[in-house]
């Protein structure tokens, strides 16, 4: 079956209230693609501004984190139904940066797939390995367990519509890119874990990106792979050149 590339920017902790509006303004005509599913997934101060700076273009907004619980005494989180209310269509879930330095654990991570697909929110769920976990052999084994924790209790229609990005710790940020062959060979093997989960109707309509230091030179040999659709794109999606990588072809 033939699944929609989807192209996300996570912008991290930057950009303030007005500079996300210029950035939205500049990037808008440079993203225009029908082709592909554009999603910038911005900080939560920025959420209502940009989806408003969007109106009238090809491009989604989507969250950079989000709590499991509806409400309550949750000091600075955010809940599913003020993201939806403000217009927000996805999340990312379970980023190594949330993981490593916010404690998030693979149950956490499930706890917000099922809250985000409640309320109709398409989680972009992350995994990825260590550089120590790579040399060790044991890529595979770590993210099929991060998959298959994070994917408990979910149906396999839910699961059809959620998104996986398989982001290399050891290449987020640092300038380094998994090559070609080994981000398709992870995301085969993520792809042959859901077929395990699930079944393989639900495995070929998942959509599973490559995330690490993608950028203009390198999206469009990734983008091509069977197995990757797309990207989670870092400090690329903050520049004028994220256009080139949503128009690869």
């Amino acid at each position: 079956m033939s699944r929609k590339k989807i192209i996300a920017g996570n912008w991290k902790m930057n950009m303030t209230p007005s500079e996300a509006v210029a950035l939205v303004n500049e990037l808008k005509p440079l993203v225009a693609n029908d082709e592909v599913d554009v999603v910038f997934c911005v900080p939560a101060i920025d959420i209502i501004p940009v989806v408003e700076a969007v109106k009238g273009s090809n491009i989604q907004v989507g969250a950079e984190n989000m709590y499991f619980e509806e409400k309550g005494a949750y000091t600075g989180e955010i809940s599913p139904a003020m993201l939806t209310d403000a217009g927000v269509k996805y999340v990312v879930l379970g980023h190594s940066e949330r993981r490593e330095y916010f404690a998030e654990t693979n149950e956490t991570v499930n706890k917000k797939m099922l809250k985000a697909f409640e309320h109709g929110i398409t989680p972009i769920m992350c995994c990825g390995e260590t550089l120590e976990q790579r040399e060790q052999g044991v890529t595979m084994d770590f993210i099929r367990q991060q998959v298959k924790v994070g994917f408990l209790g979910v149906t396999a229609d839910q699961a059809k519509t959620a998104v996986i990005a398989y982001e290399p710790i050891w290449a987020i940020g640092t300038g380094k890119t998994a090559t070609t062959e080994q981000a398709q060979e992870v995301c085969k093997g993520i792809r042959e874990c859901i077929a395990e989960i699930y079944d393989d109707a639900t495995a070929a309509a998942i959509r599973i990106q490559y995330g690490g230091s993608v950028n203009a030179a390198t999206a469009p040999e990734l983008f091509v792979q069977d197995d990757i659709d797309g990207g989670l794109v870092g400090g690329a999606a903050l520049k004028p050149d994220f256009g080139k990588i949503v128009n690869y072809k």
